[in-house]
C-alpha cells in the first residue's frame, strides 16, 4: 500500500536536520505487580512488553510503514509497507546506572531525544528501561512528528495498554491483518506518481492564495478593531518575540527534566483566578522564565512570546473512547497560536489575567489563520526546497543574528483520566517530550494522567544547560500561584 504524505506530515520530514530532530517522546513510569516476584528478574518485564508489543503491532498499521522520498524533492514522500519490517530494530531494552532515581532516568531520555531516527526504517523507536529504583520499569517511545501529532501519540501508546491488570479483549476484538507487499516502489514509479499530483499544483495554488487573502484581510479588520475601538493590542506574531539567551542556533544535544503537580491544585488556581488550566501553565512557565532570565543578567523590556499548538482533532477519531483501531485518523491535525506571556509584569496573578486574556484572542486568531490555510501552503511547498531552507538556517546559525520566530514552545495534551496497564504492571506517571526547533531552545509540553498533570521539559544542551533547574523555577512558580488561591480562598498557606 502506498499512500502519500499530507502537506504538514511533510513538512516535519523534510524540516528534519542534524541538530533539528523532529520527533516526539514520553518517559512512562511502570510499577510491576507486587504478587509476582519473579518479575524482578532482569530482562523478565522486558520479554514481556516485548510480547505485548508483538501481539498488538497489528493494531497500528503506521509502525509498520516507512517513508520514501521522491527522487529530487520534487513531490511530497509516501509511506510504504517495510517489507523488510524487524520488531526488534525497533524495540530495544535499556538500563540505568544506579541509583536509577529520577536524574538517570532524564538523562536516558535526553540521549535519546538527541539522537536521529533511522531514515531507512519505520521512524519510531520503544526503549524498555530497567534499573529504575524500587522495581520500576519505564518505557521511553519516539516517534517521529510526520507521523503523528501528540494527541494521535497518546492514542497509539493506547494501543499496548490494558484498562485493568489482565489483558482486555478490546485490542484482538478490532484485528487487522497488516498488508505486506514484497517490494518498494522504485524511484521511476515515486517520480511518475509525483508528476500526477504536481498537475494539480495550479488548481491548489490558486484556492491557497484565494484563503490566504480572505484570512488576512479577516484578521487585519480584526487587529484594528482591537485597536481602535477596544484599545487592546492584537496577538503577537511571528518574528515579534524579543532575543533572549533561550534563543539562537540549536546543537543536536538535548538536556531534559520533568515534574509533576496534582491537577486539583491548578483547578483551584482557575476557580479563584479565571482563565483555563493551560493559561495557568502558561502563567506559571512565564514566572519560571522570568526568574532564570532575570538570575542570567538579562532584563526583559518586551513579553516573552510562545507558541501554543492546537489540536484539530475530532475527538471522535479517537481510538480509545472509540474502542477501535489505533491508527484512525494517523498523521497530524494541529494548528497553532502565539501568545503573549506577560513576563514584563511581575504579579503571578495580574499576569494570569493578560495571559488568560491574550490566549483568548490568540485562539480566535488562529480560527482565522485556520489549519486550511496552513495546510494549503504546506501541501504547495517542495520538500527540496524546504529541506535545503532548513538546513542552510542551521549551517548559518542564522538565529543567532535574527529575532526568534518565537521563545518558547508550550503544548498542552490531554492524556487518559482513567488507568493503564501493560503486561499487568501499571503506569504511575507519564512525562512528555516535544521537539525543539531551530531558534528556540526549549519545550515545555504538559500530559494530564489521573488527576495529575506531568510536564516534560526539553532543553538545548547549550542555550538551556539548567533545564533541570528551571523546572524546580517552573514547580516553584506554580506553587505561588497555589499559594494565592489558597489566600483567595481564605485559607491560610
Amino acid at each position: 500500500m502506498i499512500e502519500r504524505f499530507n502537506g504538514l506530515d511533510a513538512a516535519f520530514l523534510a524540516l528534519e536536520t542534524p541538530s533539528m530532530h523532529m520527533h516526539v517522546s514520553a518517559v512512562m513510569v511502570f510499577e510491576p505487580p507486587h504478587d509476582s516476584p519473579e518479575i524482578q528478574t532482569p530482562g523478565v518485564q522486558f520479554d514481556r512488553m516485548r510480547q505485548v508489543f508483538s501481539e498488538r503491532i497489528h493494531l497500528v498499521p503506521a509502525l509498520r510503514r516507512r517513508a520514501m522520498r521522491v527522487p529530487f524533492g520534487l513531490g511530497h514522500p509516501v509511506w510504504v509497507d517495510d517489507p523488510a519490517f524487524d520488531l526488534d530494530f525497533h524495540v530495544r531494552r535499556g538500563s540505568l546506572p544506579a541509583p536509577g532515581g529520577p536524574y538517570e532516568l532524564a538523562e536516558f531520555a535526553a540521549e535519546v531525544a538527541s539522537r536521529p531516527l533511522e531514515p531507512q526504517k519505520p521512524l519510531w523507536e520503544m526503549h524498555l528501561v530497567e534499573g529504575l529504583e524500587s522495581g520500576h520499569v519505564a518505557v521511553v517511545p519516539k516517534l517521529h512528528h510526520s507521523m503523528i501529532d501528540g494527541v494521535m501519540g497518546a492514542e497509539v501508546m493506547g494501543a499496548f495498554m490494558d484498562l485493568s491488570p489482565a489483558p482486555t479483549s478490546w485490542a484482538t476484538q478490532y484485528r487487522v491483518q497488516a498488508r505486506r507487499q514484497d517490494q518498494v516502489p522504485s524511484d521511476p514509479e515515486l517520480l511518475a506518481l509525483a508528476m500526477s499530483s504536481l498537475a494539480l499544483q495550479p488548481q491548489s495554488a490558486f484556492n491557497a492564495l484565494r484563503t490566504t487573502i480572505g484570512a488576512v484581510r479577516q484578521l487585519a479588520e480584526r487587529n484594528r478593531r482591537l485597536r481602535e475601538e477596544q484599545e487592546t493590542d492584537p496577538p503577537p506574531g511571528p518574528f515579534h518575540a524579543p532575543r533572549t539567551s533561550l534563543n539562537g542556533a540549536i546543537s543536536a544535544h538535548r538536556r531534559y527534566a520533568f515534574l509533576d503537580i496534582p491537577l486539583d491544585e491548578l483547578r483551584a488556581v482557575k476557580r479563584n483566578f479565571g482563565g483555563t488550566l493551560n493559561d495557568v501553565v502558561l502563567t506559571a512557565v512565564a514566572g519560571a522564565l522570568r526568574r532564570l532570565l532575570a538570575e542570567r543578567g538579562e532584563r526583559l523590556d518586551e513579553s516573552l512570546v510562545a507558541m501554543v499548538p492546537i489540536s484539530t482533532r475530532d475527538t471522535s477519531e479517537s481510538a480509545l473512547a472509540g474502542g477501535g483501531d489505533a491508527a484512525a485518523g494517523p498523521g497530524n491535525k494541529l494548528s497553532a497560536m502565539l501568545v503573549s506571556l506577560a513576563t514584563s509584569i511581575a504579579d503571578p496573578i495580574e499576569r494570569l489575567g493578560v495571559i488568560a486574556e491574550g490566549s483568548r484572542l490568540a485562539k480566535e486568531q488562529a480560527q482565522v489563520l485556520s489549519e486550511e490555510v496552513i495546510g494549503g501552503w504546506a501541501q504547495l511547498a517542495f520538500p527540496a526546497l524546504s529541506s535545503r531552507l532548513a538546513r542552510l538556517a542551521g549551517n548559518l546559525k542564522l538565529f543567532d543574528h535574527v529575532r526568534p520566530l518565537f521563545n518558547v514552545v508550550v503544548s498542552n495534551v490531554t492524556g487518559p483520566s482513567e488507568p493503564l496497564w501493560c503486561a499487568a504492571s501499571r503506569l504511575v506517571a507519564v512525562y512528555p517530550l516535544g521537539p525543539i526547533v531551530e531558534g528556540v531552545g526549549l519545550n515545555v509540553t504538559v500530559m494530564s494522567y489521573m488527576g495529575t498533570l506531568y510536564v516534560g521539559l526539553l532543553g538545548c544542551r547549550e542555550l538551556v544547560p539548567e533545564v533541570d533547574h528551571l523546572a524546580v523555577l517552573l514547580g516553584d512558580s506554580l506553587v505561588e500561584l497555589v499559594k494565592a488561591a489558597r489566600r483567595n480562598g481564605e485559607h491560610w498557606a
